[in-house]
């Protein structure tokens, strides 16, 4: 299982950045795709995450201002973060996750930049 995440970059305060990921191999149709975040000299936080019922979970920090998505229609899954009003401290390396039986599976990090 792979996962692959693009989007990201540097946008203003008040800005809108997507992010996106796919996941490539074969998965039980029961499991928890979600968006993680980690800033400088901070630990790996939850952003969101979906189950494949379609449950969202959000961080306090994030909620009305973040909506977290995903495909199950085709074969390859994907994950989406709409991100809204982003701010400063929304400046962090975000990384798509898997959670399938007692597996988890990361994508690597897309830098989100966020300027004053």
């Amino acid at each position: 299982v792979q996962l692959q995440a693009s989007g990201g970059g540097l946008v203003q305060a008040g800005g809108s950045l997507s992010l996106s990921c796919a996941v490539y191999g074969n998965i039980f149709r029961i499991n928890v795709l979600g968006w993680y975040r980690q800033a400088p000299g901070k630990q790996r936080e939850l952003v969101a995450t979906i189950s494949s019922g379609g449950t969202t979970n959000y961080a306090d920090s994030v909620k009305g201002r973040f909506n977290i998505s995903r495909d199950n229609a085709n074969a390859k899954k994907s994950v989406y973060l709409q991100m809204d009003n982003l701010r400063p401290e929304d400046t962090a390396v975000y990384y798509c996750r898997l959670a399938v039986l007692r597996n988890v599976f990361w994508g690597q990090g897309t830098q989100v930049t966020v300027s004053s």
